[in-house]
């Protein structure tokens, strides 16, 4: 992120988080500390279709009114909710820093997406610069919230009446993408959740420990690099190690599973639930010899996976060469079980032989395409 110094357009901040308990205490915390900041929290109703928009500042509530959406979703809040109240803001004049507070559990990707799309000269948001992006943790719960099975819904945060994500899969995507991840609790008390929030942070992130520690300078002194956001989300990309040695008592780990081979696609159906299960976070590429021009999605997270064709190889990797490559997040239980030697036992057995692609993988091209329930049928470039 750079700096703002010479920068007059007014800041704006993305928080996000799956803790509701966080995003208030968060929020309120950033006013009563910088009166010239202001926080626009979003609640989006399912099953009304309509969404909440409170503004508060150091001195109060400003607005609070709830209105209908075409489409109860998340685009639709920061297309036809979102801009024009950050607009309208920014034009006050009365604030330096903005807090978009985005519905709890929602992805910060798309809104920093659409956001910085509009804050150019001759957009509606062309006063505001979008600066930083913020995800916060509570340390005491993320290695569950992170590695359980639970759902969303369960906890009453679905974002749409089909909403089946899991409260990893959100919170997952919310680490790998913000600029900035504050943390609750105490690192040293809970060293396992601190160890998996800087294996899953980007590298090029910060984090900032105490959610008392966070003021509206720390939102504003940036600028988001949406392309680099772009990349941080980017399963070619996914981050490999951490960033610090673990801490005493630290049990999480990450693993790479890569080759240059493809997968087979008849033995990754028979071991989809060895591979794509259990207590981890994992995402990257992988290829299967009758789609060699595929880039394929490997995304798993809160026991839920996602498999899907990706586009060609050019398109998504640009000069890399076709390949297979996983990175799993994990700790190992208090009990000592460990999901790696059960991962790397099933990743073996999937990669194709040498022999069985000797001939380039035409003799795949032939053959059922058992996959396809999944990643669509096979494009024309694949036929080849």
């Amino acid at each position: 992120m750079s700096s703002p110094r010479t920068d007059a357009r007014v800041a704006l901040g993305v928080l996000a988080t799956v803790d509701p308990v966080l995003r208030e205490s968060t929020t309120l915390g950033l006013v009563l500390g910088s009166p010239g900041a202001v926080v626009v929290r979003h609640d989006i109703d399912a099953d009304a279709g309509t969404l909440r928009r409170v503004v508060v500042d150091v001195g109060g509530v400003i607005e609070d009114e709830t209105v209908p959406l075409e489409h109860a979703c998340l685009s639709c809040a920061v297309r036809e909710d979102a801009l024009p109240a950050i607009a309208r803001l920014a034009d006050d004049g009365r604030w330096d820093t903005i807090v978009l507070a985005l519905p709890v559990g929602a992805e910060s990707l798309p809104a920093a997406r659409a956001l910085c799309a509009h804050a150019a000269p001759g957009e509606i948001l062309e006063r505001v610069r979008v600066a930083t992006v913020v995800a916060v943790v509570d340390l005491a719960s993320v290695e569950e919230d992170l590695l359980g099975g639970e759902l969303l819904a369960e906890r009453g945060l679905a974002l749409t009446a089909d909403d089946e994500r899991a409260v990893g899969e959100a919170l997952a995507a919310q680490l790998e993408h913000a600029d900035l991840v504050v943390t609750d609790g105490d690192a040293a008390v809970h060293p396992t959740g601190s160890g998996l929030v800087d294996r899953l942070r980007a590298v090029d992130s910060g984090r900032l420990d105490g959610l008392h520690a966070l003021t509206a300078a720390d939102v504003a002194a940036g600028t988001h690099d949406s392309v680099c956001g772009e990349r941080r989300a980017n399963p070619v990309a996914a981050r490999s190690g951490t960033a610090a040695p673990p801490a005493d008592g630290d049990r999480s780990w990450t693993l790479e599973l890569h080759t240059p081979r493809p997968l087979h696609p008849e033995r990754l159906l028979d071991r989809v639930e060895d591979l794509g299960s259990g207590r981890v976070r994992a995402r990257g590429v992988f290829w299967v010899p009758n789609r060699p021009d595929s880039a394929c999605l490997w995304d798993c997270a809160g026991g839920q996976l996602a498999v899907g064709d990706l586009g060609p190889w050019r398109t998504v990797a640009g000069a890399a060469q076709r390949h297979t490559r996983i990175v799993v997040v994990g700790a190992t239980g208090p009990d000592g079980h460990d999901d790696r030697l059960r991962l790397r036992a099933a990743f073996r057995d999937v990669v194709a032989r040498p022999a069985e692609v000797a001939d380039g993988g035409l003799a795949w091209l032939g053959r059922p395409d058992v996959l396809a329930p999944w990643l669509g049928a096979r494009g024309e470039l694949d036929e080849v």
